[in-house]
């Protein structure tokens, strides 16, 4: 049976292409969700894309996770570095997570350089644009194993 992947958005990233491309790249939200989609079926993993602008909706969404995936990929966005409710609930489920921001949060404003994500992920991808997405479902796909 195939692993099962939730791949969580968080607020704005439903503007990419449209905000500020010079820093996020001119792919939409729906170019990344068919890459994450042919990467999982390249991997045998079934990936489940969502995106929200509300915190309370993706810690829902990341409770639910416990019954019904394997591993979460989460680009939290501005959440990062806000919601300790996201790591809460992160951490409870229990489940691997690969956390992906498309640029590199260190090389940016000082107030972005800490995740409260990050304490709670099995590992952490930064600056790979799009690709970064990839990489994390491959890096899942070894760790299910």
């Amino acid at each position: 049976m195939a692993k099962r992947v939730l791949v969580l958005n968080g607020p704005n990233l439903n503007m990419l292409g449209i905000r500020e491309p010079e820093i996020y790249g001119a792919q939409t939200l729906g170019d990344i969700e068919k890459l994450c989609q042919s990467t999982g079926q390249t991997l045998g993993l079934k990936v489940d894309f969502r995106q929200s602008n509300h915190e309370g909706e993706l810690v829902t969404w990341i409770q639910d996770a416990r019954k019904t995936a394997d591993a979460i990929v989460i680009n939290p966005a501005a959440y990062s570095h806000t919601s300790v409710a996201i790591h809460d609930a992160l951490k409870a489920a229990g489940l691997p997570v690969a956390e992906v921001h498309l640029s590199n949060i260190h090389q940016r404003e000082a107030f972005r350089h800490h995740s409260y994500v990050s304490a709670v992920a099995y590992g952490v991808i930064c600056g790979f644009g799009a690709l970064g997405y990839s990489l994390a479902l491959q890096a899942l796909s070894e760790k299910l194993k």
